[in-house]
């Protein structure tokens, strides 16, 4: 029987920002996903909804299935529904996260065919730099689409429903017209990518229980110099730090979306110790549990 789990299906709404558990639309900065999420994240699927990384600055490795991107801002990657993809950002890469459901993206496709070359619109990656002059006026109406996103999300005025559903339908539109100009996948090496989500797997299961390296590259099947070598090749991370950051990511969700103490939730996650639970918080978020939640209590 084969050892290999579910492609895990993460809703944004339920898991980021449960104001908007029932959206049809969610959108945030790419810098506070990534500091939510970490740099790292893990093969995933998002089931029934469409989403776009527009990143400005800053470098990305990108993974939709098994091709493989390394791309610089600007640039977008846009994953279809039920499309296994995974990337890693570079620490002070930002841009635009739009998560829409199916049915908004299905409507325009409806409307227009031309829209999608198939029945099955498949995942690109897009570096807007390179693009030949005829797009350039697309390009800026995407930027500005997006920044218009932005500041609409944060007005809260009147209208504002109709108004983020009215932005998000010119902004896919734009999207899907320049997504044939999707870039050539680089080769990818097919045993280092099996290693690490293999091991991405074993940290899902595992992180709580504070395994070592060791324990990993076992359950891997290679050694910890080799597992090591493989996330420096595919996340331009150490080995470690991806368990760390996984750690580091419950640590968040249960500070932001339950009301634990942070005594309770250093023993939630298997810490032993309190004040090294703090100690380890604050090492890697640059402030304590407890100015974490009251920071992002006040910005949502």
């Amino acid at each position: 029987m084969s050892d290999r789990q579910p492609i895990p299906n993460i809703n944004i709404g339920q898991v980021y920002d449960q104001r908007y558990s029932d959206a049809e639309v969610h959108y945030d900065r790419l810098g506070n996903l990534a500091g939510f999420f970490g740099r790292n994240m893990p093969v995933h699927r998002h089931d029934r909804f469409f989403q776009v990384h527009y990143v400005k600055t800053g470098a990305v490795r990108v993974y939709l299935d098994d091709q493989q991107y390394l791309e610089s801002g600007p640039m977008f990657f846009l994953t279809p529904p039920t499309v296994a993809h995974s990337f890693v950002t570079e620490a002070d890469a930002d841009g635009h996260v739009l998560t829409v459901r199916q049915q908004l993206v299905w409507a325009l496709i409806d409307a227009d065919p031309s829209l999608a070359p198939g029945a099955q619109l498949p995942p690109a990656c897009v570096a807007l730099a390179r693009l030949a002059p005829e797009f350039h006026s697309e390009v800026r109406r995407l930027e500005f689409l997006f920044d218009e996103l932005c500041n609409e999300i944060n007005a809260q005025a009147c209208g504002r429903g109709s108004a983020l559903d009215s932005l998000t339908r010119l902004i896919m539109i734009s999207l899907l017209r320049l997504c044939a100009n999707s870039l050539e996948a680089r080769p990818a090496r097919h045993e280092d990518l099996r290693i690490f989500h293999r091991f991405n797997e074993l940290i899902e299961d595992h992180y709580r229980q504070h395994w070592p390296l060791s324990r990993y590259a076992d359950g891997v099947g290679v050694t910890e110099a080799r597992l090591n070598e493989v996330c420096r090749r595919i996340a331009d991370l150490p080995s470690k730090r991806l368990i760390l950051e996984r750690l580091m990511q419950e640590a968040r969700r249960l500070l932001l979306f339950t009301g634990s103490s942070a005594n309770e939730i250093c023993y939630q996650l298997g810490f032993k110790d309190p004040a090294y639970f703090s100690r380890f918080f604050q090492r890697y978020a640059q402030m304590t549990p407890g100015e974490y939640r009251q920071r992002q209590s006040g910005l949502r």
